[in-house]
């Protein structure tokens, strides 16, 4: 008996609240482009003081605002924890704020069976998960979403997004005092930043840990069956992801990583594995969250139509090196340029080597795919190349990937 795991998120992406008291973040570091990683899913074999913290209640949820464009400014959420002290947070008010928006998650079908997590986004009680979670056990399977207070309750597949692995559940008759997850800005991370994963590793309910953010757009893709998340060869996971040491098992896929602010900054969706053995991987303190200013993008999309629409930039690139002033460095370098595409329009021409987009770095194929993935449709992106031993930049307009 297969299983696989799952986690479902649950809060309203849409609201904008008055702004956080916390005190603002100095300025992100540039993130770093490059580092191929290969990951399995957090699969099913396992089921998938000094200080003070004032937790917000319920009681103070805002209204819900008109829904926001995907390339529209969003205002800062309040953040439902204003910790004393950054450098060494509560985490037992963290937990107590979040817990109640995250979910497990149980698919059974007569194929396969699983658990895992995911996370309430808004009061109609949508769920945010992993693909692999809510499709792993295949397409006539029944999913129940039990919340954090032990109520269960029936759910569907509002929509899904086999290219980022992410899906939407949809709580059949959900109650009515849902407790949403309040959304971060993944973009203002910075490495070192503190973070709580919530979820339900290896089927136990309500689990928490701590780490830190370790690393930020980490190219990785994973590498578990495509068949289980209904994707085709042409449809591979690829995330900039959020690379984190708190500890995540099977089972917390779906989940939520957030800061001690208890805003959401991440889905937790697969965890680092050693060697090609085929056996179950656990925590070895690399594990990956896909950023939640993409989840949010993605979860409009697939409440309003039950898919998604992804940027395109209309090459074919492999891992290669350029000579770059005195150096050389690691570059995606284009093998090919389809004709009436965004890379065709700017100008690119096979042979090109990007070093970076946007000014942070692309060191692989991979990475670039990565960055490319996290763009929204009609996103104006700078990519940084180089061509007969100068470097230039082009600016590119990226479409919708069309279909097939």
């Amino acid at each position: 008996m297969s299983q696989l795991d799952t986690q479902a998120q649950s809060a309203d992406p849409w609201v904008s609240p008055a702004p956080t008291t916390v005190a603002a973040k100095p300025a992100r570091e540039k993130r770093r482009l490059g580092d191929l990683v290969v990951v399995g899913l957090l699969s099913a074999g396992l089921a998938s003081g000094g200080t003070y913290a004032v937790t917000r209640t319920s009681a103070g949820t805002p209204a819900t605002a008109a829904p926001v464009s995907q390339n529209a400014p969003v205002a800062p959420a309040q953040a439902p924890v204003i910790q004393a002290d950054g450098t060494a947070p509560n985490w037992t008010a963290t937990a107590k704020a979040v817990s109640p928006s995250v979910v497990a998650i149980k698919v059974t079908s007569a194929q396969a069976e699983g658990e895992g997590s995911g996370v309430i986004i808004d009061k109609a009680g949508h769920v945010l998960t992993n693909n692999h979670v809510a499709t792993g056990a295949g397409s006539v399977a029944q999913i129940s979403v039990t919340l954090d207070d032990g109520r269960t309750y029936a759910a569907t597949v509002a929509g899904t997004d086999p290219s980022t692995d992410l899906a939407v559940l949809t709580l059949t008759n959900p109650p009515t005092d849902l407790t949403p997850i309040v959304f971060g800005d993944s973009d203002a991370l910075s490495v070192g930043d503190p973070v709580m994963a919530v979820g339900n590793p290896l089927g136990l309910a309500g689990t928490v840990t701590t780490g830190i953010v370790s690393a930020l757009n980490r190219p990785v893709s994973t590498g578990s069956s495509q068949g289980a998340r209904g994707q085709t060869a042409a449809d591979t996971v690829v995330t900039n992801a959020i690379q984190t040491s708190a500890a995540i098992n099977p089972g917390n896929s779906g989940g939520a990583l957030v800061m001690s602010d208890g805003r959401l900054v991440g889905i937790n969706s697969s965890i680092a594995s050693l060697g090609s053995t085929g056996s179950q991987s656990g925590n070895i303190g690399i594990g990956f969250a896909i950023p939640a200013n993409e989840a949010k993008t993605i979860a409009d999309q697939l409440i309003a139509t039950g898919s998604a629409q992804h940027a395109y930039l209309g090459v074919s690139s492999a891992d290669g090196t350029v000579t770059d002033g005195s150096s050389q460095r690691a570059a995606a370098v284009l093998k090919s340029v389809s004709p009436g595409t965004p890379a065709a329009a700017a100008g690119l021409r096979s042979g090109d080597a990007v070093v970076a987009m946007n000014g942070e770095r692309v060191d692989s194929s991979l990475a670039l795919v990565a960055a490319i993935r996290e763009q929204a449709v009609g996103t104006k992106v700078t990519l940084t190349i180089v061509r007969d031993g100068a470097r230039q930049d082009v600016a590119v307009t990226l479409t919708s990937r069309p279909a097939g």
